[in-house]
């Protein structure tokens, strides 16, 4: 005659639950909406990459204006590295500042290359920040496909290139102590200094070696800014 096992021997048997299934009802439904929230919202960045870097096509024409809002310019994407004819210039992006003293006066500072600074943080770091390598570099390339000759902004992703550029002029002057205690950053001065890049010697090419420069007008600097780049 069969012997029945005693009541709760199947429970004690059964593994233990582990990951979502340890969780009660109530957790995993949050867990599960979560993770749907997080693919959806990984789902539409890469779509809209895609869209930026794809050619053009019915939904770029009609949904441009957003996907560059989404782009630029912080996930801005280029295919420079498999260009033909690849950059060859140096361009390094130099900053001054006006400032008022806490005397009253008013003092400009000397060009600050801010090109040089990310180009020594980089030099020997095996793990460079996102910040360090690419942060000026892609602001000032912004800030050039948004200006025409004179260099004056093309619709309203010129005005945040601008914006962009002066936020960062801001916290790099307050890195750099460009202003004394009581001294206030009132405007900031973009350069930019190109020099070609030297031929190997096999190649007959000759390019000239001196600098050129150029020189973005003086922006102010609203107090909101400042105090930004104080704290």
């Amino acid at each position: 005659m069969p012997v029945e096992p005693p009541a709760g021997a199947a429970e004690a048997s059964a593994e233990p639950r582990t990951g979502l299934a340890a969780l009660s009802t109530r957790y995993q439904v949050g867990a599960v909406a979560a993770l749907v929230v997080v693919a959806v919202a990984v789902c539409a960045h890469i779509g809209l990459v895609f869209l930026h870097v794809a050619p053009a096509n019915t939904l770029t024409k009609q949904h441009g204006d957003a996907v560059g809002d989404w782009v630029y310019p912080e996930f801005e994407q280029n295919w420079k590295l498999f260009a033909p004819n690849p950059l060859q210039q140096n361009i390094s992006v130099q900053v001054r500042a006006e400032v008022s003293t806490a005397e009253g006066g008013i003092r400009t500072t000397g060009w600050y290359d801010l090109s040089a600074e990310d180009g020594r943080a980089i030099d020997g770091n095996p793990l460079p920040s996102h910040t360090q390598q690419n942060e000026l570099r892609r602001a000032w390339d912004f800030f050039v496909a948004t200006h025409d000759s004179e260099d004056r902004p093309v619709g309203l992703r010129g005005t945040l290139s601008e914006t962009y550029l002066r936020r960062i002029a801001v916290l790099r002057l307050d890195r750099n102590e460009a202003a004394g205690p009581g001294d206030v950053v009132e405007r900031v001065q973009y350069r930019s200094r190109t020099t070609n890049v030297k031929p190997p010697p096999w190649s007959g090419e000759k390019v000239s070696d001196r600098p050129t420069y150029r020189e973005l007008p003086w922006w102010s600097v609203s107090a909101r800014e400042s105090e930004g780049g104080a704290a």
